[in-house]
């Protein structure tokens, strides 16, 4: 049973990502997050210590989001190369190219905005990043053990550019809101990995 307190708690996250993701961290400020929650600073200090307190949790609720979209319909893929070129379109055409935040690719951004400013929450950011880096390094790992890569591939290398590419693709896509860009970037990751292929 969902209390109160705990759907309280999940409006403010709701929102706040909502504000950070279009504002920005620096430019919401906690009078923001009041005004899209309707509660006074008690009621939101009663749930959370800090701002940055409600930044962690809407990252991580945009963590979840990204994970449910870029992770379905891997299950049934036994070609590693395959799943990581499924995951990709489901990352470029579902959650970016559907607009699932406002404000564009919300870890770009936060990376972004927060880089120089908090060295914990930009970390916060790029570990998470890193974290697709070694999903997709595994990946190839697999791909590897099954002899479906070239001989001397380097995983990580390969892994850190795909990673790097669709960041890449989201900052243009960010400025041109271009169908091309995606279709681009995928096309071209597509020949890459294919060329890795055995």
């Amino acid at each position: 049973m969902v209390t109160k307190g705990i759907q309280t708690k999940e409006n403010i996250v709701d929102r706040s990502l909502h504000l950070f993701s279009v504002k920005g961290y620096y430019n919401t400020s906690v009078t923001d997050i009041l005004d899209a929650t309707g509660l006074t600073k008690g009621g939101l200090y009663g749930h959370f210590k800090s701002k940055e307190d409600i930044w962690h949790a809407s990252y991580e609720r945009a963590v979840g989001i990204w994970k449910e979209i870029v992770f379905q319909n891997l299950d049934h893929l036994d070609d590693p190369l395959e799943r990581i070129e499924k995951a990709l379109e489901n990352d470029l055409k579902l959650y970016l190219g559907k607009d699932v935040f406002k404000g564009g690719c919300f870890f770009l951004n936060m990376l972004v905005e927060l880089s120089g400013q908090s060295d914990k929450m930009s970390q916060c950011v790029l570990d998470g990043i890193m974290g697709f880096s070694n999903v997709i390094s595994r990946w190839l790992k697999e791909a590897d053990d099954k002899s479906m890569l070239k001989p001397g591939v380097n995983r990580d290398q390969v892994a850190r550019f795909v990673v790097t590419s669709i960041n890449g693709c989201a900052a243009l896509y960010a400025a041109t809101h271009s169908r091309e860009t995606i279709d681009t970037t995928l096309a071209q990751i597509h020949q890459y990995l294919g060329e890795i292929r055995r």
